[in-house]
């Protein structure tokens, strides 16, 4: 043992008492200081709503999506879904989503705080009809008029499709929505829109075309229950959007990926999984008929 070394005088009791608290000052400074650095963005996952569709394997179609996206996007992609439109266009405003699958009356409502992103093609166009159904064997009813006093089903308070259309013919027919029907109710789906009206839940409902002509092809009997007495004019497609203060080049980075997805084999089987061409850019003018009806109903 060195003599020197064994001989040394320890250091005095208060240095040793401060050190451990000088580490843990240094520690904690660090720690504020990387809190008020903004994090890379690239490492954020990219958040994307969803409201509930028809598919009868959805949790195992987002999956394959999500991956799809992770790979064109090279950042993780998280899928937040919820029962109701209202819930995912809260959240968007709320800048809580970056991304979201709306429906067009929403959007008009709401234009000025979320940014539009893509347009689906349905059958090679950006829009869709909203359907009114009745019992198939109901074979009197021919008019939305002729349910006065019925039960009816709308599916959302916040779709076009499934609520707005209806209430607009009747609005326009003299009539007030609120007391038209002896009794009516939402499903929060179109699906069950038309399980509802098959199975006489209800006399009559409101529900997406796109929904029921893609149930016809994938469960025929369920759409074979109901009959189609009215359909609305074309109306811009429920559109994919952004919240308002997103950054150029993520909204441009996912705008593209969507736009080319028909063009890449993953992309292409994704799209046929929900009956779809693929996506333009679309504009606000294609929801300006959404718009005028939405000013002439008033919303809950």
């Amino acid at each position: 043992m060195n003599r020197d070394a064994s001989a040394r005088s320890p250091a005095p009791q208060s240095d040793l008492e401060h050190a451990p608290r000088r580490g843990f000052l240094r520690a904690v400074g660090a720690a504020v200081l990387l809190q008020g650095l903004p994090a890379r963005a690239e490492a954020m996952p990219i958040r994307i709503g969803l409201t509930p569709v028809f598919l009868d394997d959805q949790m195992r179609f987002v999956g394959q999506w999500r991956q799809w996206l992770e790979r064109k996007l090279g950042r993780a992609v998280v899928f937040v879904q919820r029962g109701s439109y209202r819930e995912i266009v809260d959240l968007v405003r709320a800048h809580k989503l970056d991304f979201a699958w709306v429906c067009g009356y929403p959007f008009v409502r709401y234009q000025n705080e979320m940014t539009l992103v893509a347009v689906p093609l349905w059958r090679g166009q950006p829009s869709y009809q909203s359907y009114i159904i009745v019992p198939a064997d109901d074979t009197r009813s021919t008019a939305l008029s002729e349910l006065r006093g019925k039960v009816f089903a709308y599916s959302d308070p916040d779709s076009n499709s499934g609520y707005l259309y209806p209430r607009y013919v009747l609005t326009t027919q003299g009539e007030a929505p609120d007391n038209f029907f002896a009794r009516s109710f939402f499903t929060w789906a179109h699906r069950k829109v038309v399980e509802a009206v098959g199975v006489a839940l209800a006399d009559g409902g409101a529900v997406d075309g796109y929904v029921w002509e893609t149930l016809a092809e994938s469960h025929p009997d369920l759409t074979r229950a109901t009959r189609i007495i009215d359909r609305s004019p074309p109306l811009g497609y429920p559109p994919f959007v952004a919240r308002a203060d997103i950054p150029a080049d993520e909204l441009n980075r996912f705008r593209t990926v969507l736009l080319e997805m028909a063009d890449d084999p993953g992309g292409l089987e994704l799209l046929r999984r929900l009956r779809l061409d693929g996506f333009t850019v679309g504009a606000p003018t294609l929801y300006d008929e959404i718009a005028d009806m939405a000013a002439r109903v008033s919303h809950p």
